[in-house]
């Protein structure tokens, strides 16, 4: 299963795109060893970035042309994230241009170990041109 689009990162940290579809997403993540911190567990950043995938994926889910952008989201880390990973994301509520998500991070016994919400901005995707981005060619408007 893919993303749908090409999200360089993404594809850095091995996340895999297992659930896609009507508000609801689930991607995989088995954390390398540049992945952790100096505790030996996962990174919060890797974990933030996971949480905040899941959760957009999850928007899309129901408005697959779309892209989304993130507005804002707020993290909670419960336990420490060891081993296999997995990321369950729900779109809460959707407006024409909103989505109000959730998302949960998993440890491989099942146990919560973040938890996010997170609101996001639907955007038309746009033609992709340069690969350099700049103020000028990011074609993602935020207003």
């Amino acid at each position: 299963m893919n993303f749908g689009v090409e999200i360089p990162f993404v594809h850095h940290l091995g996340f895999e795109l297992v659930l896609f579809e009507g508000g609801h997403s689930q991607i995989d993540y088995l954390p390398k060893p540049e992945h952790l911190n100096s505790f030996s567990v996962t990174h919060g950043g890797a974990l933030m970035t996971l949480l905040d995938v899941v959760m957009a994926v999850a928007a899309r889910s129901v408005r697959q042309d779309m892209g989304v952008v993130t507005i804002e989201m707020k993290t909670s880390f419960m336990q420490p994230a060891r081993g296999k990973l997995s990321g369950k994301g729900r779109l809460m509520h959707g407006t024409a241009t909103l989505a109000f998500t959730e998302g949960t991070v998993y440890d491989e016994d099942g146990k919560a170990c973040a938890h996010a919400t997170g609101t996001f901005k639907y955007v038309k995707r746009l033609a992709v041109g340069s690969k350099e981005v700049t103020p000028l060619n990011t074609g993602i408007s935020t207003d």
